[in-house]
């Protein structure tokens, strides 16, 4: 028999018996149960339609209450409420170091709870804080608000990218983490239309605390966020076994197609041999890096590309104007990548060469003194980092084994990305305006080194994969029981990773 069938068999079989049984009650066992390739289609579209459009939503909002610090500041509240020097800096980054530590414990807790009310809780949490930072007076008020926030939003993105890898395959994953994350995109493009819209809403309230410009913004956007918090749980499922917009033969087969993948029961719980796992990992050492210094570049931009665009000469409305196209053309070009990654199965030579792109953008914003060149080295900074981040969070959910440790991978290697935002946050200093030196060439060097950290991770998912398949790592078995053997995760023989 061919050695590759033999292999691709031997799997099959470990798959069939290390699940049997594991699977929605039934009494058949796992290889008696068997669909079509329509059937599978059919429940997968289904899927697509009731989990991503809500998460791209919900992910759009979280990103928009994270970011609108950037189009407040710029409306009147860097003045009203004294963020001088690096006052504005400490506003952004305390945001951050709260988010990373919360980060893996939320996850945790998702995988106890479950995402139908965790995530929401999160929605209507962080709305409710940005709706509050409206009536901030001071620029303790704003730290203290801004600290909350960060608890709120820390578990939203780890634990919706979690939450999809629960319902699809290893190669369906990244189009559809593409998807929502470039809701981070459509904020940007969306924040800086309703900000200006916002901002020029009429002064209201009472006597003592008028809503006013930069008020608005806040007030209004965590309101919208409130309501949709509040809705969600109608719509969103749990997990594919209790998906309520499936009957209940295409809720098996949405649970087994993935059980005979993962070989693993998506009810396991969490212990600490699989936050070893996914801590000692080295594959999610390289794509956290990676979502590090991507993060540097995405965070920064958020937060900071309506001022840089004013320090061009623009006027404050003409720059949030002028923040939307490169956003929009971002949305697009991270969707588009995803899907040929999907398609190709392939990770590492898109972020490889997407890093190259937003490399020439920084290139551009260094060296290159007129004002609309450098309005385009925007589009291809936008163009060439914002793929990076479902890429990489993809790539070590895909090469991460069972349900519990991709919880903690998907936590763990968001956490360490999320420094990025603390240095984000430092990168833009009023010192260096209006031609921000310092920052471009920080973020120049973080996209050559994530060219660099991305060459590195092909080589050893392929050096991997060769000694795998020459059976140098079947030693990994010896003296194991079956179910010991599947527990072994991504170290397992049998185990191939994603390039």
């Amino acid at each position: 028999m061919d050695p590759e069938k033999e292999t691709v068999k031997q799997l099959e079989n470990e798959a069939i018996t290390a699940v049997k049984g594991a699977a929605s009650g039934s009494e058949d066992s796992l290889a008696d149960f068997d669909w079509t390739e329509e059937e599978e289609t059919i429940v997968r579209r289904k899927i697509d339609w009731h989990t991503v459009p809500l998460v791209t939503l919900l992910y759009m909002l979280c990103f928009l209450d994270r970011i609108n610090i950037g189009n407040a500041r710029i409306q009147g509240m860097g003045t009203d409420l004294n963020l001088y020097g690096t006052r504005f800096s400490w506003a952004a980054s305390i945001f951050y170091i709260i988010y990373l530590l919360v980060e893996v414990p939320s996850n945790v807790l998702l995988k106890y709870i479950g995402a139908r009310y965790y995530l929401p809780l999160l929605v209507f949490g962080f709305g409710f804080v940005s709706m509050c930072t409206a009536f901030v007076t001071t620029f303790e008020g704003l730290m203290g608000a801004r600290s909350v926030l960060g608890i709120f939003e820390g578990g939203a993105m780890p634990g919706m990218a979690f939450f999809l890898s629960c319902f699809y395959k290893r190669n369906e994953l990244l189009f559809r983490i593409g998807i929502y994350v470039s809701a981070a995109s459509i904020a940007g493009a969306f924040g800086g239309l309703l900000a200006t819209g916002l901002s020029l809403i009429p002064p209201w309230g009472v006597a003592s605390m008028r809503i006013h410009t930069w008020r608005n913004i806040f007030f209004f956007e965590g309101i919208i966020t409130i309501i949709i918090g509040l809705a969600a749980p109608i719509w969103m499922p749990t997990a594919p076994k209790d998906a309520w917009f499936l009957n209940e033969r295409e809720r098996r087969i949405a649970t087994e197609r993935l059980l005979r993948e993962h070989r693993a029961s998506p009810d396991e719980k969490v212990t600490w041999a699989d936050v070893k796992r996914a801590v000692f990992c080295i594959h999610n050492y390289t794509c956290a890096m990676c979502f590090f210094l991507i993060n540097i570049t995405v965070q920064g931009l958020s937060v900071f590309l309506p001022t840089i665009l004013a320090d061009l000469g623009w006027s404050n409305t003409k720059a949030q104007l002028y923040s939307v196209p490169p956003y929009v053309a971002a949305c697009a070009v991270a969707v588009a990548v995803a899907y040929a990654s999907d398609k190709t199965k392939q990770r590492g030579i898109y972020l490889a060469v997407f890093s190259l792109i937003a490399l020439a953008g920084f290139a551009i914003l260094r060296w290159v003194e007129q004002p609309n060149i450098r309005y385009m080295g925007v589009f291809f900074v936008t163009i060439g980092a914002f793929p990076g981040g479902p890429g990489f969070l993809s790539w070590a959910l895909n090469n991460s084994a069972g349900p519990s440790v991709r919880a903690v991978t998907s936590g763990y290697v968001v956490m360490l990305g999320t420094m990025g935002g603390i240095v984000a946050t430092w990168t833009y200093q009023p010192f260096d305006a209006p031609k921000y030196y310092i920052g471009h060439s920080i973020n120049l060097a973080g996209q050559a080194a994530v060219f660099c950290l991305s060459i590195f991770g092909i080589f050893y998912c392929m050096y991997e994969n060769r000694v795998r398949a020459a059976g140098k790592r079947d030693h990994r078995l010896e003296g194991l029981t079956e179910e010991q053997a599947q527990d072994l995760g991504y170290r397992h023989p049998r185990f191939h990773y994603y390039t």
